[in-house]
């Protein structure tokens, strides 16, 4: 009887025992999910509300604008090798996230014919050159793109195209002239757009609109607007101005204004082969970003400024949140340039700095960053 009585106990003692560790088991195991979801939630709300960002430095340099004699400076007996004119500016071309050039003269090949001023056609070599300083892309709208007619444009574009080297402004069709030039740099989109205000009376083929960009008001409007939603930055580069005139036109400012109306965030200049200032315009509270003028980066032109050029380094911060994403220019700089030569031999072009071997009188950097700069808007 006592055994029974004992062994009774012992399984009641033992059940009570299990249920006191079955229940303290799942009051832990609660207390565990109810803190591990409060874990979990707390790291998403710091994520969900954590700001991320990005940046980016765009690089954009003037007039690739190759005279016979500076073509001729680069003739092997074999072939054209241009890398010796642009040693003293690599590594400055190759420090920007995104670097961008005016080809002013058609790069179409020897076969078609070299030549310089008036009708410009420049050897393939110069876009492998440019490609390998630093070089992301080439603007090739402008005054010179039909130089050598339909047949320059398409040839141009076929060594792009075998070298990998985006370009804007001409097409080869209807299709390439559809398809929008944006760029991811750093995680942020950019569209560029390209235009010029002729092609110096050289008329466009019947039908074949597509072959150059004209900076026609309406279809640049109607462009910036299309492109938009596509894009976090919208770059524009515009063939206009005067030439040698140092400051800009009132037709120059009207379309910096329209195409600041319609959406363009920077807008780099190119024509006047001189240097002309760098300022903020607003419109529809927008602000635009002007570079004018950029000058030339190498051609054979001297003197009266025209052997001064430049290259334009404008920094971009893209942020994310939980509104959206937010694109900004934060800063902008320049690095002028000047070319050299001797007796029309030896071209380079020069930091200021470097050795001048060729005893140019000296320019007084300091004067030219300040011309660029001295806008009250960008101070």
């Amino acid at each position: 009887m006592k055994k029974k009585i004992a062994l009774l106990s012992f399984l009641i003692i033992t059940a009570a025992i299990g249920i006191l560790i079955y229940l303290n088991t799942q009051e832990i195991f609660n207390n565990y999910e109810e803190k591990n979801v409060a874990l979990t939630h707390n790291r998403e709300v710091f994520l969900s509300e954590r700001n991320y960002h990005s940046t980016a430095e765009i690089g954009a340099i003037g007039d690739i604008l190759l005279h016979d004699k500076v073509y001729e400076d680069a003739d092997t007996g074999s072939g054209y090798d241009f890398s010796d004119m642009f040693a003293p500016v690599k590594d400055m071309l190759s420090n920007p996230d995104f670097t961008i050039a005016n080809q002013e003269s058609i790069a179409a090949g020897s076969d078609l014919g070299l030549s310089g001023y008036p009708t410009f056609n420049s050897p393939y070599e110069i876009s492998d050159t440019l490609k390998d300083v630093g070089i992301d892309l080439v603007t090739l709208a402008n005054n010179h793109s039909l130089d050598k007619g339909e047949k320059g444009i398409l040839r141009a574009i076929e060594y792009y195209n075998k070298i990998d080297m985006p370009y804007v402004g001409i097409h080869k069709n209807e299709e390439d002239a559809k398809q929008d030039r944006i760029m991811n740099v750093n995680g942020i989109n950019i569209g560029f757009l390209s235009y010029t205000y002729g092609t110096n009376g050289i008329p466009i083929p019947d039908g074949k609109d597509y072959l150059v960009n004209y900076l026609d008001g309406k279809k640049v409007s109607q462009d910036i607007k299309d492109l938009r939603d596509k894009v976090d930055l919208i770059l524009i580069n515009a063939h206009w101005g005067l030439e040698y005139q140092r400051n800009p036109s009132d037709e120059q400012r009207k379309m910096a204004k329209l195409m600041s109306n319609a959406g363009a965030d920077i807008i780099i200049g190119h024509h006047p082969h001189v240097l002309q200032p760098i300022e903020w315009i607003e419109s529809n509270q927008k602000k635009t970003l002007v570079v004018y003028s950029l000058g030339n980066f190498i051609s054979a032109q001297k003197n009266n400024y025209k052997d001064i050029g430049g290259m334009v380094t404008i920094s971009v911060r893209k942020e994310w949140s939980t509104k959206g994403t937010e694109t900004e220019v934060t800063n902008v700089n320049f690095s002028p340039t000047y070319v050299t030569n001797q007796n029309d031999r030896d071209y380079r072009i020069n930091t200021f700095g470097s050795e001048d071997v060729f005893g140019q009188e000296k320019i007084d950097k300091e004067k030219l960053t300040d011309f660029m700069l001295s806008h009250p808007s960008i101070k």
